[in-house]
Formats: C-alpha cells, sequence, structure tokens
C-alpha cells in the first residue's frame, strides 16, 4: 500500500508566482505599447541613463558644431600670434600655469607653440567622434550580415565566417595597428598636409572597422541560430518566400536589441581606441586629437597639468557616459529587467 501523500511531497500552490492582474495599473501603462517604445520608457525613467545621454548629446553638439563654437570664442587653430604667447621658457604669457585666467583663450595654450587648448579640444572631439561613429556604422553593418549569413545558412557558409571570424580574432589589433601606420606614412607623406591627414582619417576607420566587427558576427549568429528554428520562419519557408526576405524581413527586426546594445558598446571602445593610437603616433597625428595633446602634455605635466587634465577629462568623460549609456540601452531592451 502506498504511502498517503502529504503537503512536502505534493507542494504547494502558494510557491508558485502568483498570476498578474491586467487590471493593475502597471499592466495597464505597457498595453499596446512596442517593445521599442517600453523601452525607451525604462531609459527616461533611468536618471544615470539621462544624465549620461545628455553628456553624449553635449559632446555630440561640440563636435558638430566645433566652428562656430571657436568663432564664437574667438579661438583657431592657427597659430600665428605664438610669438607673443610664449616666454623664453616656453610657457604662455597669459593665462594658466603663471598667471591668471585669460578669457581670449579660456582653457589656455600650449606650451612653446602657443596653440589654442580651446580650439584643440573642441576639434579633438570632432576627430574622435567622428572616427568612432563612421567605424562603428562599418564594423556593425559588416558584422551584421556576415552573422546573419552564418547563422541561417550554415554549412559551408558558417564554417567558412567563422574561420574568418576566428582568424581575425587572433590577430592583435595593436600589432596590426603598428604594422600598416609605418606604411601609411611612408607612401603617402609627400601627397601634402591635407591629403595626407584625409589618408590618415580613412586609414584609422579601416582598421578599427576590420578588427571591431568579430563580436558582433558571433552575437549576430548566435541569435539568428536560435530564430531560424522558430515557427515563423519554417512559415516563411513553407510558403516560399526567398531567402533575402527572410533575413531583412524577418530575422533582422527580431535582432534590433542586440544590434544597438552592439552599438552602444562598440561607439566607447572605438572612442578610447583613438585617442590611444593617437598617443602612441599611429593614429591622427596630423591634425588636432585628444590622444596627440596628450602625448605633448606628459612632458610639462608638473609644471603645467592643467593642459593635460583637459583632453584626459574629456575622454573619461565620453567614454564613461557611452559606457553607462549602453548598460542603461542594454537593461532597456532587456524584457526580464525589473527596475
Amino acid at each position: 500500500m502506498s504511502a498517503q501523500a502529504t503537503p512536502e511531497t505534493l507542494g504547494k500552490l502558494s510557491d508558485a508566482p502568483p498570476p498578474r492582474d491586467p487590471n493593475t495599473s502597471k499592466a495597464k501603462a505597457i498595453t499596446g505599447k512596442s517593445p521599442m517604445r517600453i523601452a525607451l520608457g525604462r531609459l527616461a525613467r533611468d536618471k544615470i541613463a539621462v544624465i549620461c545621454a545628455a553628456t553624449v548629446l553635449f559632446f555630440a553638439l561640440v563636435a558638430i558644431f566645433a566652428p562656430l563654437i571657436c568663432r564664437l570664442f574667438g579661438v583657431s587653430l592657427e597659430t600665428g600670434r605664438a610669438t607673443t604667447l610664449i616666454g623664453y621658457n616656453g610657457l604662455p604669457l597669459k593665462g594658466p600655469p603663471n598667471n591668471a585666467f585669460d578669457p581670449q583663450h579660456p582653457f589656455g595654450v600650449a606650451p612653446r607653440t602657443g596653440k589654442d587648448n580651446l580650439a584643440y579640444w573642441v576639434y579633438g572631439a570632432r576627430t574622435s567622434l567622428l572616427i568612432a561613429t563612421v567605424a562603428t556604422l562599418f564594423a556593425s553593418t559588416l558584422g551584421v550580415i556576415l552573422g546573419l549569413l552564418a547563422g541561417f545558412l550554415g554549412g559551408i557558409f558558417d564554417k567558412m565566417i567563422s574561420f574568418v571570424t576566428d582568424f581575425f580574432l587572433t590577430v592583435p589589433f595593436l600589432l596590426a595597428a603598428l604594422t600598416l601606420a609605418p606604411i601609411i606614412s611612408e607612401r603617402y607623406a609627400s601627397s601634402g598636409e591635407e591629403n595626407y591627414r584625409r589618408i590618415q582619417l580613412f586609414a584609422l576607420i579601416g582598421v578599427l572597422a576590420v578588427f571591431g566587427w568579430m563580436g558582433v558576427a558571433r552575437l549576430i549568429r548566435g541569435e539568428v541560430l536560435s530564430l531560424r528554428e522558430r515557427e515563423f520562419v519554417m512559415a516563411a519557408r513553407v510558403l516560399g518566400m526567398p531567402t533575402r526576405r527572410i533575413l531583412v524581413r524577418e530575422l533582422l527586426p527580431n535582432l534590433a536589441a542586440p544590434i544597438v546594445v552592439s552599438i552602444s558598446l562598440m561607439l566607447p571602445a572605438f572612442v578610447a581606441a583613438e585617442a590611444g593610437l593617437a598617443f602612441l603616433g599611429i593614429g591622427v597625428t596630423s591634425g588636432a586629437s585628444w590622444g596627440q595633446t596628450i602625448e605633448r602634455a606628459v612632458t610639462y605635466f608638473k609644471i603645467y597639468p592643467l593642459y593635460l587634465w583637459e583632453p584626459l577629462i574629456g575622454i573619461v568623460l565620453l567614454v564613461l557616459a557611452l559606457n553607462l549609456l549602453g548598460d542603461a540601452v542594454r537593461d532597456a531592451l532587456d524584457p526580464k529587467t525589473r527596475r
């Protein structure tokens, strides 16, 4: 005779989570809203995300309106007045570090050269955001396309794309940049300053994009491997829908969340990479760059610390704001996140 069932063996109905009441105010608030509107509502309620978004917007406006800001403060990248700004010891005659605030040069001027720090800070922000944004766009596009094809087609296509992805992951990014920089410098150094600056910009964007797409491709491939077995994809196949239409109309909209998260995390990484490469002398060395300013300011850190702190604080604030905003976007797009 079997033992009588007890509450311990049957369990308690109260152990299960209570069903949600559709009449509650929280349930009514999200009724009829798309996932993107729900995510935007979460972001709007996140104070850290709002502060970070405002910081990123500030830097974006500075980068876009750099010429207007320089005209507004009466500064420029020209160094024609360097002889009247620099003393015998190479330090500025007006403003920091040995003199009071100079309204004509709010951020001071660079030692020995007399370059205006505000103008180079503003245009440095433009250089960093331009390179990081364009490189992120190209890397994300390439990663999404290859990830879609590898995950959906499978077979030999998946093996080939996975091999290429693994190959690029094994190549050290810094070593590749150190190898390409001297080649570009030697090949185009005599083509004129303006043309050389443009070539440096395009070359750095290409290097960042070529060595930055692998993480996105792997993420998208994993998501597609899961989505291609869903009922809506199988139904599209049964109906005879072409592969291109399935990828663009059926799978791609369901990958919006991981793509947005990848972009939000890739952008600050490229900002930091651009500054680091410029500091090492293999990035943008001709023109305004935060990394180049830091490289020149290291020598004067003890006697002129403001010269170093200005670009350093700009990099830290921008990268930190982008990283925190990326984390907030990831949490807002995650349906399991509870705030």
